[in-house]
């Protein structure tokens, strides 16, 4: 991989992969790949953070291994098990051999044969495409104990299988850790990475983004879709619609043929764009109508 020399750089090299990246993003990125330091994400639902590392993964042609957190998750589950079921099958094939040596069995179940290795050991195994993306998706979904855990592994990056000793990553691996800030995250986890916010963004960048993703919408279609999930979002609603909801109705959109928005069309595809029904109860009978008119209103020009 050549180095990246700028931000600039990195801009262009996210849009390459169809990420429209701010320059604010762009710089964060930029300082953990030249610094090293792992990237911690935090923004509502759909507005790009796990996105990121896909597209970083695919424009520095390294692998993404992904850890996708939930309430319960614990270290052994994200770094190693052990082969139970293949490790019962030797255990009695040399039982039924007779004379087996249980120092030597013992040995041989713990050892790199029977090991199954999860997200985190697998980013700090050398890899010939040079260090991968690590993606911890959701932090704010695991428990206390766990990102604690987690700490140590970013500090050192190494973990320890008591069976087999410590396992150091000889290049560390490109982390991006991402929260929907359902909870906090602890301050300490914070201080050892590089901080961004990912808001959602303004009617241009989003046009942008739809465009690279849906580039087949008709441009009037796309500042129509775009102007009206905006005004969704300055509405009292439980979940506010993000980006990926914009890219999905347009595609919902146009796989129907559809021209222009009309508040037929809106109350037919609203569950692409909303995901709660007392929101969506919300934008019934002549609500759509009147934010659709404002929208338009908005887009006609001065």
């Amino acid at each position: 991989m050549q180095a990246i020399e700028s931000i600039d750089a990195v801009q262009s090299m996210l849009a390459e992969e169809g990420y429209v990246c701010g320059r604010p993003l762009a710089t964060v990125v930029f300082l953990a790949l030249r610094l090293g330091r792992p990237i911690f994400l935090e923004g509502e639902a759909g507005v790009g953070k796990t996105e990121i590392a896909k597209a970083l993964s695919a424009a520095l042609s390294r692998n993404l291994i992904r850890l996708q957190c939930y309430e319960g998750l614990d270290a052994a589950s994200a770094v190693y098990e052990w082969n139970f079921a293949a490790q019962m099958v030797a255990i009695r094939t040399a039982e039924a051999s007779g004379g087996a040596d249980r120092s030597a069995l013992q040995q041989e179940l713990f050892s790199e044969d029977y090991l199954v290795e999860r997200p985190l050991l697998k980013a700090m195994r050398p890899d010939p495409a040079g260090a991968p993306v690590l993606l911890i998706d959701e932090l704010d979904r695991t428990d206390e104990p766990f990102e604690a855990f987690l700490l140590e592994a970013l500090s050192d990056f190494q973990v320890t299988i008591p069976e087999l000793g410590t396992i150091k990553s000889p290049e560390p691996p490109i982390v991006i850790v991402t929260s929907n800030r359902t909870r906090e995250v602890h301050d300490a986890l914070k201080r050892r990475c590089l901080y961004h916010w990912v808001d959602y963004p303004d009617f241009e960048r989003e046009m942008s983004i739809l465009q690279a993703r849906a580039p087949e919408a008709a441009a009037s279609l796309s500042r129509e879709v775009v102007a009206f999930v905006q005004k969704l979002r300055t509405e009292d609603l439980f979940k506010k619609p993000g980006v990926a909801e914009t890219i999905d109705w347009a595609k919902c959109l146009l796989a129907l043929d559809v021209l222009t928005l009309s508040p037929q069309v809106i109350a037919d595809t609203l569950g692409a764009v909303l995901k709660y029904q007392d929101d969506i109860a919300k934008l019934q009978g002549s609500e759509a109508k009147r934010l659709l008119d404002e929208v338009r209103a908005s887009l006609e020009p001065a």
